[in-house]
């Protein structure tokens, strides 16, 4: 996972509009990125980290990497941005199945995952509105 992308200290992320912002950008790129908002209680933003997929289909989450900077951050919450550089912003069922597995593991250690953003050039979905989370 790459290091810590540059970002305002005082960005909250209170809603689906907020985040789509966030994650927006992604919609540019030529290969898979997915993101990682690390949320503190008050949806204010700790951290954001990335992974760079070298392929324009798929990306892994790396569920180790992801528990342990939520740990690490004292996050209570993480909202996930990823792209389709193909042009369809539908969730895949691995998309959805990684996510549901995300949530399962940190549900435990009382962090949510809030939504999960899917950006491509037809839009933005999220998982969250979508009833998928």
């Amino acid at each position: 996972m790459a290091a810590q992308r540059p970002f305002r200290n005082d960005r909250i992320l209170s809603d689906w509009e907020n985040a789509s912002r966030l994650f927006a950008p992604l919609s540019r790129e030529r290969v898979e990125i997915a993101a990682f908002a690390y949320l503190a209680a008050d949806r204010r933003m700790l951290a954001l980290r990335y992974t760079r997929s070298r392929r324009a289909d798929l990306v892994d989450l790396p569920l180790r990497r992801i528990v342990s900077d939520a740990l690490a951050f004292g996050a209570s919450g993480l909202v996930i941005g990823h792209n389709h550089p193909r042009g369809s912003s539908a969730p895949s069922r691995a998309d959805i199945d990684a996510t549901r597995l995300l949530a399962r593991t940190l549900r435990p250690l009382e962090i949510a995952v809030l939504d999960h953003l899917v950006v491509a050039s037809d839009g933005i979905a999220s998982f969250r509105v979508m009833g998928l989370l």
